[in-house]
């Protein structure tokens, strides 16, 4: 039986190592504001329920895009595929270039998605709930989108680090 000290040591540092020993994909979240194309990567994205049809991605409360994003009337969320690590890092980078080079298709409602993702939803803003140094946004689904074709499967981040599935 494993047994936890009573006063354990819960540093940022120690909390990420172990959450990163959980792998998750990585999605692009992206919309077309006040003529611009905005948008953010994020490794926190879940399918939340099926009726009403509702996903979740969590923001941290210190990111200087969601201000912009939240503003969008529709947004874009693309399953990002394996080989789209660089594009990972780029949605990181200087918001002013996050989308050089970058095929995306935008919707007459300004969700902008990757054109070659995996899935791509068509979502608006349902709830945001605060939760510490992060907000919960809860995304209502109008629209998606997949491909049969798995262009090498997801993007997998874990361990801090982007990696791809192995066929089992």
């Amino acid at each position: 039986m494993t047994t936890f000290a009573t006063n354990q040591d819960l540093d940022p540092s120690r909390l990420r190592q172990a959450f990163g020993v959980f792998p998750s994909g990585v999605v692009a979240l992206a919309a077309s504001v006040d003529g611009e194309l905005v948008g953010l990567a994020a490794s926190s994205f879940t399918s939340v329920s099926l009726d009403p049809p509702l996903v979740s991605v969590s923001i941290a409360r210190t990111s200087k895009t969601w201000p912009d994003l939240r503003r969008a009337a529709h947004l874009g969320v693309t399953v990002l595929a394996a080989h789209h690590g660089a594009l990972c890092r780029q949605l990181a980078g200087p918001v002013e270039h996050r989308f050089d080079g970058v095929r995306a298709s935008v919707t007459e409602a300004g969700a902008v998605t990757v054109d070659d993702g995996l899935a791509h939803f068509d979502c608006s803003i349902y709830r945001e709930v605060e939760a510490g140094d992060h907000v919960i946004v809860l995304l209502r689904l109008h629209a998606v989108n997949h491909t049969a074709d798995q262009n090498g499967g997801p993007l997998v981040f874990h361990r801090s680090a982007f990696g791809r599935l192995s066929p089992g």
